[in-house]
């Protein structure tokens, strides 16, 4: 794996199916970090390899699949290192999802970079603008947001775990 020392200049983001075994392990990654920080939060305990192979088996990632959204993998030195989808919600708007960089390649532009990615795929898929939700404790990944243009909007989904809602315009 590709170590903290991997210089900026080496990252690529580029689209990948949803299936393949990079990102079939990235997704892994993600839900393991994300389901882990809720229950380490609200329960004091780490998600059991049966609530993480529950939820990768609700969330397939098939809503990223062409022709109406885009898996992007950023590697660092060609390594799989992060990943962000993107999907049209409809013929204007497109959402952001599943942003995540491996721990040990945080702080090294990979999360830019991939947010730069997914802007840029959104504008080719005609989106004018971008929304996505987060949750409270993701303070990191709100932060990136925040850094770039993302601006705090009212709720526009319900769905469970969600607790604060973002947008940009993609225009202008």
């Amino acid at each position: 794996m590709t170590n903290a020392t991997t210089p900026r200049a080496s990252w690529s983001i580029a689209p990948e199916p949803v299936r393949s075994a990079d990102a079939v392990a990235l997704f892994r990654d993600y839900y393991t970090e994300v389901s882990d920080r809720y229950y380490l939060l609200h329960e004091d305990r780490r998600t059991t390899e049966e609530e993480l192979t529950k939820g990768l088996a609700a969330e397939t990632g098939t809503e990223l699949e062409p022709p109406a959204g885009v898996l992007l993998i950023a590697r660092a030195g060609g390594e799989a290192a992060g990943c962000a989808g993107i999907r049209l919600v409809d013929d204007r708007t497109a959402e952001l999802s599943r942003v995540f960089v491996r721990p040990e390649l945080r702080g090294l532009g990979g999360g830019s970079r991939l947010l730069a990615g997914a802007e840029r795929t959104a504008r080719e898929l005609g989106a004018e603008r971008i929304v996505l939700d987060t949750r409270h404790d993701l303070v990191e990944a709100r932060a990136l947001y925040a850094r770039h243009g993302y601006a705090e909007v009212p709720a526009f989904n319900s769905r469970p775990y969600a607790e604060r809602w973002f947008a940009k315009a993609l225009t202008g």
